[in-house]
C-alpha cells in the first residue's frame, strides 16, 4: 500500500514540475469562389415517348418480351470542365407489387426500367458521365399470379439530370 502511494506522489509531483507555456496565435484566412454548376438538359426538355405498340400480348407481358430502348440524350454545357458529379434519378410511382416497377394505370402491369441492363429502381439515382451516359430500356411486367386487362395503358415518370 505505502509503494501505491509513493508511487502516485512520485507521478503527481512530476506534473507539477512543468510550466505551462503561453500558447502561439496564428492568423487564418480563408477564401474561395463560388460557382454554379453548368446548366444541363434531357432531350432539350421535350417528353421521353416510349411505345410499346398496339399488340402487347396480355400472356406474354413476363418482364422480357417487348423491351423498348429509352432513347435520351443529356446535354451538358462544358461537361467535365469543373469537378462537379452528375446523377440521374428517375421519379415515379412505383408498382403496388413491385418496388422496382413505375406503376401504370393498369394496377396489375407495371413498366420496369434498366440500366446498362441493371434494374433502375423508381425514386433511385445513379451517378453517370455526361458524355457517356447509361443506356435505358423500359419493359412490361405483370403483377404475379394475376391476369392482365385487355385495354390500352400508359404510365409517367420523370427523368432528371442533377449536380450533385
Amino acid at each position: 500500500m505505502k509503494q501505491g502511494v509513493a508511487v502516485m506522489l512520485l507521478c503527481a509531483s512530476s506534473l507539477v514540475g512543468h510550466s505551462v507555456q503561453a500558447a502561439e496565435e496564428v492568423a487564418m484566412h480563408l477564401k474561395g469562389t463560388l460557382r454554379v454548376p453548368p446548366p444541363c438538359r434531357i432531350n432539350d426538355g421535350g417528353v421521353i415517348e416510349v411505345d410499346f405498340g398496339q399488340r402487347v400480348g396480355i400472356n406474354k407481358v413476363d418482364g422480357v418480351n417487348y423491351r423498348q430502348a429509352v432513347n435520351y440524350r443529356i446535354q451538358c454545357d462544358l461537361p467535365g470542365a469543373l469537378p462537379w458529379e452528375l446523377t440521374l434519378t428517375f421519379k415515379g410511382n412505383a408498382a403496388s407489387f413491385d418496388n422496382a416497377a413505375l406503376q401504370t394505370d393498369n394496377g396489375n402491369l407495371g413498366i420496369r426500367l434498366y440500366r446498362d441492363d441493371k434494374p433502375f429502381a423508381p425514386n433511385s439515382s445513379i451517378k453517370i458521365d455526361p458524355a457517356n451516359p447509361p443506356r435505358l430500356e423500359a419493359v412490361p411486367v405483370a403483377k404475379a399470379g394475376v391476369p392482365l386487362k385487355e385495354g390500352a395503358f400508359a404510365a409517367t415518370a420523370t427523368l432528371q439530370a442533377n449536380y450533385l
